[in-house]
């Protein structure tokens, strides 16, 4: 398993930077709506909700954000902003009820549709919406290593020193000291960056967003984790061999987009 899943990562990564590099950003846009589209039929798939009866809902819950986000973002203002942010409110309150509850099970049925629908619709556009600002592309890429880094720093720290469950109902392989290590390793990958690349920004701003990266990569993961756990299925699809689908590789991701997207503006 753990090789499968390093040579999936050792293809995805060039593959994904080279995308977010060097393609033009309408296709990049194009990519993103497409990815969108298939995040939600893995919501629909893992929810049960995979047939013509839901179909409405997923089109006006996560297609038309997904579509009117990617089309014009800052006509949407405000309004675009806080609605996300209810969204993302709303996922980590998934996991604060599935813990507290001690299972998902309570949750499934067309509240759970609902609010994975509005997850792929309200976040997935940040990945072209970042990109496709001046000097976004760089952004993006900074990002995604430094979740890349926060993943890979809490999955050894937890596997080696991991004694306290994080949030043993959501997702019982979470330590809290996996969880701090992974924000320590962020912070040191962020300085490292920085000193390596170098750039316009203060050493505390690198160091400050590391930081929040990855601990809104962290919620993300715990958010994506509460969502299967409701739904009741161990990975979001199966397109990523080794990794599940395309969920399970986003959602470290797109809470850390959001913030960064805000950040860089």
């Amino acid at each position: 398993m753990l090789r499968t899943r390093l040579l999936t990562a050792a293809v995805l990564l060039p593959a994904m930077g080279a995308l977010v590099l060097f393609a033009p950003a309408w296709f990049f846009t194009i990519f993103n709506a497409i990815a969108g589209i298939w995040g939600l039929y893995e919501v629909a798939a893992m929810t049960g909700a995979l047939h013509w009866v839901a179909v409405p809902l997923f089109a006006v819950v996560g297609g038309v954000p997904l579509f009117a986000l990617l089309y014009d973002a800052p006509d949407l203002g405000f309004v675009g902003w806080l609605v996300t942010l209810i969204v993302i409110l709303m996922m980590l309150g998934l996991v604060v009820r599935i813990e507290l509850a001690g299972g998902g099970e309570r949750f499934r049925g067309p509240r759970l549709v609902f609010m994975g629908a509005a997850y792929v619709g309200f976040l997935f556009p940040y990945f072209a919406l970042l990109r496709n600002l001046p000097g976004g592309q760089y952004m993006l890429l900074l990002v995604i290593l430094l979740a890349v880094i926060s993943d890979s720093g809490a999955y050894f720290a937890g596997r080696y020193m991991g004694r306290t469950k994080l949030a043993p109902s959501v997702s019982p392989n979470k330590t809290v000291e996996g969880a701090v290590g992974g924000l320590i390793a962020t912070v040191v990958g962020g300085w490292l960056l920085f000193e390596i690349i170098g750039g316009t920004w203060d050493m505390w701003r690198i160091l400050l967003f590391a930081a929040i990266v990855s601990i809104l990569a962290q919620l993300g993961d715990l958010a994506g984790s509460a969502l299967k756990r409701a739904a009741g299925v161990k990975d979001s699809g199966w397109i990523f061999p080794g990794h599940g689908g395309l969920l399970d590789r986003t959602c470290s991701l797109v809470f850390a987009l959001f913030f960064a997207y805000y950040w860089f503006q």
